[in-house]
């Protein structure tokens, strides 16, 4: 489901004219609340997993999920103020949410590894999925969104490489 039918989105009320074309930043905010979806779902997978870490690594998991937690939060402002700038509306539920992200969600209680493992998995599912974005961005010549996505896919990956690090 794109974001447009998930949020019966129309363009913001004042008219956008940044030299990308209507129909070119329509496709990004769809792509582009996809990848906010992904960020908020990680955001508060993340936070979950931060408040219920037990045993050998609590300490060291609950130390590094609270720093990607915060960072997590900000990008999903980011993310959705972009959508913004470029006329559209940004989804905000959880049902939206949940439409348009490929993050699963976790209901139960993992271990501190299954933690890490599903950390892993999400923060490299965001890179794929923001590279496919970015490159989309590029097309249009949408130079800011593609840089936005550009750190953001160094950051997934650097969060994922540290994840990794503490099962080894």
């Amino acid at each position: 489901m794109t974001a447009a039918a998930a949020l019966k989105a129309k363009p913001s009320e004042s008219k956008t004219d940044s030299g990308v074309a209507h129909k070119e930043r329509a496709k990004l905010a769809d792509a582009l609340s996809g990848a906010l979806a992904d960020t908020y779902l990680l955001f508060l997978k993340t936070q979950n997993f931060h408040w219920n870490v037990v045993g050998p690594l609590f300490y060291g998991l609950h130390k590094l999920t609270e720093e990607q937690y915060e960072d997590l939060g900000e990008s999903a402002d980011t993310l959705a103020e972009r959508i913004r700038a470029i006329g559209f509306l940004a989804p905000g539920s959880f049902a939206q949410f949940s439409k348009l992200s490929e993050i699963k969600e976790e209901s139960g209680t993992p271990t501190a590894e299954e933690m890490i493992k599903q950390l892993v998995h999400d923060n490299e599912l965001c890179a794929k999925r923001f590279r496919d974005v970015a490159e989309a961005a590029e097309e249009v010549n949408d130079v800011k969104t593609a840089d936005l996505l550009t750190e953001r896919i160094g950051q997934h990956e650097e969060n994922a490489w540290m994840l990794r690090s503490l099962l080894a």
